[in-house]
């Protein structure tokens, strides 16, 4: 015999993960993004065809693609935490940013998996891709990946600085770091006159802003329950 359910007594349970929970994953991954992109920095050899075939470049490289892979899924939470605070900046800021660490993770897949391939067969090609990659000039063309520096250069500029502008206007997370992160993003414009020995230690600006934002997100009440705050206090004072 089977028994027929009772009205009322049925339970339904949900795998589908809260806000609040997809919110902090966000908040460990932008934190954990922005502590890699500053130690990936500390003690960086000098850039050369060299280093490419070395375990030192294949771990640096397979970090710096996770970092950008973090960042991405950080600043997405970021930004639907606070969608309708950011408005068009936020929007905007968000797609540009998010386009820039996209082509940023294309570029380490790229440099882990492809470049030590080439660099004993085309040793001339990864020296022209490295030196880009750095605000050089290539000797010879390099094809599609001039385009592909180029836009994510522009993507992480001005979308770190927009994003940037965005949170802090939003005042949702913590605005000293979302300060850092436009001031630190639009500070890299200096590598181009600066010599090669700050491009490391222009990186830990947004390293820290990332720390900070990540934390700021995992701390974050959400939406819903601010907004459920109000009336329950309302009706816990009626009774």
């Amino acid at each position: 015999m089977s028994a027929t359910p009772r009205p009322g007594k049925t339970k339904q349970f949900s795998m589908a993960p809260s806000e609040r929970g997809l919110s902090r994953a966000a908040g460990i991954s932008a934190a954990i993004a922005g502590a890699l992109f500053i130690a990936v920095q500390a003690g960086h050899p000098a850039m050369d065809v060299s280093l490419v075939t070395t375990t030192d470049w294949a771990v640096r490289s397979t970090a710096k693609a996770l970092m950008a892979a973090l960042a991405l899924i950080g600043i997405t939470g970021m930004y639907l935490r606070q969608v309708r605070q950011t408005g068009i900046l936020g929007f905007v800021g968000y797609v540009v940013f998010a386009a820039g660490y996209l082509l940023m993770l294309s570029v380490e897949v790229i440099a882990a998996a492809v470049l030590p391939a080439l660099a004993h067969t085309a040793p001339g090609y990864v020296a022209d891709v490295l030196a880009v990659a750095f605000g050089g000039t290539a000797t010879h063309g390099i094809g599609a990946m001039q385009t592909v520096f180029a836009v994510s250069s522009v993507g992480y500029l001005a979308g770190g600085c927009l994003f940037g502008i965005a949170l802090f206007r939003a005042r949702v997370l913590a605005r000293w770091a979302a300060a850092l992160l436009a001031v630190g993003t639009v500070a890299t414009v200096a590598l181009a006159v600066l010599p090669e020995s700050f491009n490391r230690p222009l990186a830990v600006p947004t390293g820290v802003a990332l720390i900070g934002l990540g934390i700021s997100l995992w701390r974050a009440q959400p939406v819903a329950a601010k907004n459920n705050s109000a009336p329950s206090r309302v009706g816990h004072a009626a009774a």
